[in-house]
């Protein structure tokens, strides 16, 4: 993808979490999203354990790291400098979770992790391709991979938001099976399709897959 096209995508990411957050009481968000995440996890059907390595990719200033910092997660996230700057977000707060600033396509470490969880964060990418291919060399043989996605409903939209940037946030367009697909190339299995919120234009899902040898 181009990345200037990635970059303006950021700017406008972070001026979004602005106004998102802005007459949000911080305290009362966290509350309401550990909430959001507790029911996610149950849905989802993944039980995170003490002993397992885990990484949140692309996590945001209030990812699921907020509800697993006892398990002593890794969280990976480009923009985490600027998300300090908002009264919702300190590192401080989460002394169990080790921060990385920086984008997945250039995350290295020797750590392979039991599960990975990429939420609301594979759209922005820069390198679509390449981000699926660290989550791939960063599992665990076995390990798993809880990837949520906007994805096209429709071939029409589809096609006209590739040609014509109009989506700014998201600068990956693609459907349901075009990414289940990406996913099978790379050694996956589905597990778990879940629909969590059906819209026009995209629908919000939820994708559970296993990677190589399953334990």
């Amino acid at each position: 993808m181009n990345g200037l096209r990635w970059r303006i995508a950021q700017f406008f990411e972070i001026r979004w979490w602005n106004a998102y957050l802005k007459k949000k009481d911080p305290a009362s968000y966290m509350t309401w999203k550990q909430a959001y995440w507790r029911d996610f996890l149950r849905k989802s059907n993944i039980h995170p354990q003490k002993g397992q390595s885990i990484l949140d990719a692309g996590c945001g200033p209030a990812g699921i790291f907020t509800i697993l910092d006892d398990l002593h997660p890794d969280a990976l996230d480009p923009l985490l400098e600027q998300y300090g700057q908002l009264p919702h977000f300190s590192i401080n707060d989460w002394p169990g979770t080790r921060f990385f600033v920086g984008d997945l396509e250039s995350y290295s470490t020797d750590k392979k992790y039991d599960l990975i969880f990429c939420l609301n964060a594979i759209n922005h990418v820069k390198d679509l391709p390449l981000c699926l291919d660290r989550l791939t060399a960063l599992l665990q043989p076995g390990g798993t991979l809880v990837v949520s996605i906007d994805a096209h409903n429709y071939q029409w939209i589809k096609k006209v938001l590739r040609r014509i940037p109009g989506d700014i946030l998201h600068p990956h367009q693609y459907d349901l099976e075009e990414y289940k697909k990406m996913l099978s190339s790379r050694g996956f299995t589905i597990e778990e399709s879940i629909l969590v919120k059906k819209e026009y234009i995209f629908n919000y899902w939820l994708l559970t897959a296993l990677h190589g040898e399953h334990k």
